[in-house]
C-alpha cells in the first residue's frame, strides 16, 4: 500500500488584534497585526510549491465569531490558490469561529470541504487510495459535550482513516476545556492519524498512531513563545513521518542575559545586544522579554541606581531599529534582586508572606479581577507562570514605593 502526504495545521486566528502591545512603534505594530496573514501566506506558498495530497485545517481559522471581511477574503484567496494547484482542503470551524457567529459569508472554491455541526466523513481518492477524514465544526462557542463519542470506529482498514478534532484532553485546564477527550478514546476509533486543534503548543500525544497538535501558525502574545508553524505528514499503514515547517513572521520569546561581573552600564548594553543578535539570527523578527540572571551584589548596585523603566528605555534606544527588528517588551530580574536593593525588612516580610500563598490563596486574592464579567475574556487562565508575574510585579511596586522610585 502506498503512502499519503498532507499538511496538518490549526489555529490560524487570522486578523488577531494583538491587544496590549503598548509602546511598539506604529509601523511595527502594523507588521505585527499583519503577521497572522503573513504566516498563512507562508503555508499556502509551501503547499503550492510542494503539492501535498491535501491540507487539513483543524479549527479556529478566524480569531473571533465576528469574522472580519479582510480575514475571510484572505482565506478565500489562499483556498483559491490551492484549488488552482489541484490541492483539496478539509476544514472545520472551532470555538473562536463557530457557525453561529455573526459574519458575512464568502463562498469557498470547490476544492474545500467544510464540516458541518455533526460529525461526518469526507472522502478523498489519492492515487487510487481511499482516504476517509472525520470531523465537525462547532455550532456555538462552548462545546462541553464529549463529541468524540459521535465519531465512528474505522472500518475497511485498506483505506486511510484520519480524525480531525478541535478540543482538549479531559482534565487539562491550561486552556478552556472544549469537546474533551482521552487518548484511549481516540485510539479506540482505530484511525491512522488524529489531526487536533485548539491547543497552541506544538506536541505529539501519541506516536503509533500519531495524535498531534501542530500549535498555531503565529504566536499572539508572550505566553505563545518560540517558532510556530504546521506539520507536513507522510503517512503509511506502518509508519508516519512528521516534518515541522516554521511560519512565524514574528517570534515571541524570553531570553536570559548573564550579568556575571557586570559593573558598568555599557557592559550590560553589550551583553543584551549580543543576546538579541543571537536571537534574531535564529528566528528573525521578534518580541522578547529579557531576564537578567547571575546578578551579584555589585551588579545589583548598578541596577539600583535607576528604575527598570529607565533601563528598558535606554536599552531600546541602544538597540535601535536594526533588521530583523526585535522589540524588547520588558526586562526582569531573576531571584530576589528587588529585595537586595530595597533596604528594610518590610519588603522582605511581605515577599516571604506571598511566597507561602497557595494557588487557592491567589485565586481568592485575585477573584475581583477574574470574576469581573467584562474583563475576564481578556485574561489568560490563572497559571503558575501568571502568578509568578503578579508576584514579581507586586514586589517591584512595593520596592518602588519604599525607595521612592517612580
Amino acid at each position: 500500500m502506498s503512502s499519503i502526504r498532507f499538511i496538518h495545521t490549526a489555529d490560524l486566528h487570522l486578523d488577531s488584534p494583538f491587544k496590549g502591545m503598548t509602546g511598539l512603534p506604529v509601523d511595527r505594530l502594523n507588521n505585527l497585526r499583519d503577521s497572522t496573514f503573513t504566516a498563512f501566506n507562508k503555508l499556502i506558498e509551501h503547499a503550492v510549491k510542494t503539492k501535498p495530497d491535501f491540507v487539513l485545517i483543524a479549527g479556529d481559522i478566524y480569531d473571533g465569531e465576528d469574522r472580519s471581511l479582510r480575514a475571510q477574503m484572505k482565506f478565500r484567496e489562499g483556498m483559491r490558490k490551492l484549488d488552482a494547484a489541484s490541492i483539496p482542503a478539509v476544514i472545520s470551524y472551532g470555538n473562536h469561529d463557530h457557525l453561529d457567529g455573526r459574519w458575512t459569508r464568502f463562498d469557498l472554491p470547490p476544492n474545500v470541504h467544510v464540516f458541518n455541526e455533526n460529525v461526518e466523513a469526507a472522502k478523498l481518492s489519492v492515487n487510487g487510495q481511499e482516504v476517509v477524514i472525520y470531523g465537525f465544526s462547532y455550532k456555538e462557542r462552548h462545546i462541553r459535550d464529549k463529541v468524540i463519542d459521535w465519531y465512528p470506529v474505522a472500518e475497511h482498514h485498506d483505506a486511510f482513516h484520519i480524525g480531525m478534532l478541535h478540543g482538549s484532553l479531559a482534565g487539562d485546564e491550561t486552556h478552556a476545556v472544549y469537546a474533551p477527550f482521552t487518548k484511549s478514546e481516540l485510539l479506540a476509533k482505530q484511525y491512522d492519524y488524529w489531526a487536533l486543534g485548539h491547543i497552541h503548543f506544538r506536541q505529539q500525544l501519541h506516536e503509533e498512531p500519531p495524535i498531534v497538535y501542530p500549535g498555531n501558525l503565529q504566536g499572539r502574545h508572550r505566553n505563545e513563545r518560540g517558532a510556530k508553524g504546521f506539520y507536513e505528514v507522510e503517512l503509511s499503514k506502518t509508519s508516519a513521518s512528521l516534518h515541522f515547517v516554521a511560519t512565524s513572521a514574528i517570534v515571541f520569546d524570553r531570553l536570559e542575559v548573564s550579568c556575571s561581573g557586570i559593573r558598568h552600564a555599557n557592559e550590560w548594553l553589550t551583553a543584551c545586544s549580543e543576546a538579541l543578535e543571537s536571537f534574531s539570527t535564529r528566528n528573525g523578527a521578534g518580541i522578547v522579554e529579557l531576564t537578567m540572571v547571575d546578578v551579584d551584589n555589585g551588579t545589583a548596585d548598578l541596577f539600583s541606581q535607576s528604575p527598570e523603566e529607565e533601563w528598558l528605555e535606554v536599552l531600546r534606544d541602544y538597540i535601535g531599529e536594526n533588521e530583523p527588528y526585535v522589540w524588547i517588551q520588558k526586562i526582569a530580574f531573576a531571584g530576589q534582586l528587588n529585595l537586595s536593593i530595597a533596604p528594610g525588612a518590610l519588603v522582605q516580610s511581605v515577599a516571604d508572606m506571598i511566597d507561602g500563598w497557595t494557588i487557592d490563596d491567589w485565586k481568592d486574592v485575585l477573584k475581583d479581577v477574574y470574576q469581573h464579567a467584562r474583563g475576564v475574556k481578556y485574561l489568560d487562565v490563572l497559571s503558575e507562570e501568571e502568578i509568578a508575574d503578579v508576584k514579581a510585579g507586586a514586589t517591584a511596586l512595593l520596592t518602588a514605593e519604599i525607595t521612592g522610585l517612580e
